[in-house]
């Protein structure tokens, strides 16, 4: 088995990768003694030197060994800190855009000043990402005299900040941030009507801590800019108390594995009734029946203190793997609505959606991508197919001291919880801290309270106390401290080890339930254990965990068919942790294939959110706007005269039929001549006339075009029109597409690939914006013209 092992570590490069990486370190601590004895000013020069050669065409890794020696001298001085040789390492790894999976304590903030040095030196702009605004300023404050001691610039980006502010930190060499925040700078900036306004530089480098947290965990969460919408709010409270009567399996069928709904013939029944509708599908009660599903799934899907907080008249969502509030976050289409009249809170405006970009498809954008965390290798297969990320472990700095308790699995969450309370009884009677990980609010605040009860003196951390997070989770590690926290809080932060702690075996870590995810038990374990500090960690769950809510019903009940247990209702056979850790393995897999579902869906998305930012880019910065109407005028009357070669009299599936064409000839006439009647006797099922008569309106247009003397000041009127009409038509584009997606899961079981249907109509769409586009700005610009020239 060993030598198996071994040999699949040799395929996949790892043994090669970790054998280059000592040879880098061994040279770089050859040059430490002669770095030592260089001055600050010969220490500073290099960052010039580097710049140059990288200018010349010298790799990244060509540099390594010398700038990485830069890098820790100028450390040691400023910082009083040294690089360890398996943090070398790991910096290694990231200047060549990989992923470098280190333990917890292993110091990746340090691990980030080498190669966000090297990638600095192109003076394009490297971005640092953190998991959270508290870190990024943290990382900020405490990395950037080194930073500076070297010449390069440092800049914070954080949301609530100025537009200028922004500029001035996306210009610095470095800049550190969260995710989501550059993200929605990318999204802002394809929404201004002016150069001045763009605040970033094209994306260069990102580098990303816990990257498996956002390139994977945030990966199914789109970035939205949201405005107002139209929606009646009105319909939300009513429909509540309709809806919240329903029953499963009469009124409709939830299937929690996909978390789906359907609606039944009852509950259609029960809708038409009370609202007095003869049929609810209908398409003009679209927009009822969608109110109706997502106010069924506030009800059915969607948990207070797990998915969402009720707090100060507002509900505030839960992430799923971090257990914080997302501060500024709502839930889309109306779903939040539905959650506020459940909750019986405010109902606030519903938004809609003016631009949209997955997690995935904005890290795809940038040029070079590396990332660190503790969890990667899960996930290696994901992080090469989706963004062909090599991962390699770094060995750590000392060895791992922390024992893993075999897992053991209940019968029931009751008999789970007594024996956490007792084993947390056990180690705190010797005065050794226990954190206790859950995973959701609702969780840790049901033991808070059993704790409570048996007079256990405790803390609680979840998103409710998330402004003192930081500070309670490093305090996590003193005598006698009981800690209840969702198993990703304070992720990011060391727990330091109390004097004395070490000797009572360090640090306990119980786990209470196994998450969807194996990385995220690994980041729960890798809590203890820090630099080679002693600890423990023990996962203790019960075969009715939330996670088996997800698992195929037949399997888990001819499972349970075969259990024995002992009289505590511990779990004996058959083998019940292979099991539990092979329904993780199974939801884990249906996670990844979700996740591929969505980015195929939104790769169609994404390239048509790239056209569409690339004509307005344009707009934007174009000298000659002029040549942008008559390329638009071009691409109208050629879309016209195709359709028309195509189109049957009696064929009603074309974007464009005959009497659009005979309103557009015209309109166009009318604007250019001020003679709309001498195409009055155009007839339908003429097409050669019709062909002619698009020439010559196109051609006179043209012609006015051509020769059109316009002001500046009317330019820059039109160009801002040309974007304001690009953006309308986008926004009305992308509900669109959110529609259509909504039907592709349902089209595909008539024995067709979802995937064709959904790119087929979703072009069909986008074509349609594009006509509409062309139509509505050639109509604005020769009113224009025309009421110039009255």
């Amino acid at each position: 088995m060993n030598m198996l092992h071994s040999i699949k570590k040799m395929i996949s490069g790892e043994v090669i990768e970790l054998k280059q990486l000592k040879k880098i370190v061994y040279k770089i601590n050859a040059l430490e003694d002669s770095f030592a004895n260089k001055t600050d000013a010969e220490l500073k020069s290099y960052t010039d030197k580097f710049s140059e050669q990288l200018s010349n065409g010298v790799s990244p890794e060509e540099l390594i060994v010398e700038a990485f020696a830069v890098v820790r001298e100028a450390s040691k001085r400023v910082l009083g800190m040294r690089h360890y040789d398996s943090q070398l390492m790991g910096g290694a790894v990231l200047t060549q855009s990989q992923i470098a999976q280190m333990q917890t304590g292993e110091g990746k903030t340090l691990v980030a000043t080498l190669p966000a040095y090297v990638m600095a030196l192109y003076r394009k702009g490297t971005h640092i990402i953190t998991a959270n605004e508290y870190l990024a300023s943290r990382d900020f404050e405490q990395m950037k005299p080194l930073f500076e001691f070297l010449g390069l610039t440092v800049g914070l980006n954080i949301s609530g900040i100025e537009s200028y502010e922004k500029q001035s930190a996306y210009k610095c060499d470095i800049t550190y941030g969260t995710g989501t925040e550059f993200g929605f700078d990318y999204l802002r900036d394809h929404m201004v009507r002016s150069v001045e306004d763009l605040v970033q530089r094209p994306l260069f480098y990102a580098l990303i801590d816990e990257v498996d947290s956002i390139l994977i965990d945030e990966a199914r969460t789109p970035l939205i800019l949201a405005g107002k919408s139209n929606a009646s709010l009105n319909l939300f409270p009513i429909m509540h108390l309709v809806i919240d009567s329903f029953k499963d399996n009469e009124d409709y069928n939830y299937y929690p594995e996909t978390k789906q709904i359907v609606l039944l013939d009852s509950g259609a029944d029960r809708l038409e009734s009370a609202f007095g509708i003869d049929n609810v599908y209908d398409s003009e009660h679209r927009e009822f029946m969608h109110i109706a599903m997502q106010t069924l799934r506030a009800k059915v899907v969607m948990r207070k203190d797990v998915d969402y907080i009720v707090k100060e008249d507002k509900i505030m969502i839960v992430d799923p793997y971090t257990g914080r509030i997302m501060e500024g976050r709502t839930f889309s289409d109306g779903l939040h609505q539905a959650i506020e009249a459940k909750e019986k809170v405010t109902i606030k405006e519903e938004n809609n959606t003016q631009a949209s970009v997955m997690i995935q498809h904005y890290f795809r954008l940038y040029k070079h991508v590396s990332g660190m965390t503790g969890s990667a290798v899960p996930s290696r297969e994901e992080f090469w197919e989706t963004y062909n990320l090599r991962v390699t472990e770094i060995p750590t700095n000392k060895p791992n001291m922390r024992v893993d308790m075999e897992t053991l699995v209940y019968l029931t969450a009751e008999d789970k919880m007594k024996k956490i309370v007792e084993e947390t009884q056990k180690h705190h009677n010797n005065g050794q801290p226990v954190l206790i990980g859950t995973t959701s609010i609702e969780q840790s605040e049901k033991y808070s309270t059993h704790l409570h009860e048996l007079g256990i003196k405790h803390s609680i951390l979840n998103a409710k106390t998330v402004e003192d997070e930081a500070e309670l989770i490093s305090n996590a590690g003193q005598l006698n401290k009981i800690m209840l926290a969702t198993n990703m809080a304070g992720r990011g932060t060391d727990i330091i080890l109390g004097e004395g702690v070490a000797e009572l075996g360090g640090l306990h870590i119980i786990g209470t339930e196994l998450h969807s995810s194996a990385r995220i038990d690994m980041q729960l374990r890798g809590r203890g254990g820090r630099q080679g500090d002693p600890g423990s960690t023990h996962f203790i769950v019960s075969l009715e965990d939330e996670l088996f809510h997800y698992y195929d019903e037949d399997e888990f009940a001819k499972y349970k068919g075969k259990v024995k247990a002992d009289n505590t209702g511990l779990v004996l056979s058959p083998n019940p942790t292979k099991f539990v850790y092979n329904v993780q393995n199974v939801i884990e897999g249906m996670h990844f294939s979700s996740r591929s579902h969505l980015l195929k869906l939104d790769d169609i998305n994404n390239d048509q959110q790239k056209v569409m930012y690339n004509y307005r880019e344009k707009a934007l910065k174009v000298e000659n706007m002029q040549a942008l109407i008559i390329d638009a005028m071009h691409e109208r009357h050629n879309t016209l005269v195709d359709e028309l070669s195509e189109l049957n009299v009696d064929n009603a599936s074309h974007s464009i039929n005959l009497n659009e064409i005979i309103d557009e000839i015209k309109i166009i006439s009318l604007l250019t001549s001020n003679e709309e009647n001498k195409y009055a006797s155009l007839n339908i099922e003429n097409k050669d006339q019709l062909k002619k008569s698009l020439e010559s309106v196109y051609s006179e247009s043209l012609q006015i075009s051509n020769n059109a003397c316009i002001e500046d000041e009317i330019w820059r009127d039109i160009q801002t029109n040309y974007m304001e009409i690009l953006d309308r038509l986008w926004i009305t584009h992308l509900g669109n597409l959110h529609h259509l997606r909504e039907g592709i899961s349902i089209r595909g079981y008539g024995q067709e690939d979802p995937y064709r249907l959904y790119s087929y109509d979703a072009l069909h769409l986008f074509n349609e914006m594009l006509h509409t586009f062309y139509r509505d700005i050639i109509r604005y610009y020769l009113q224009l013209n025309a009421t110039k020239n009255q």
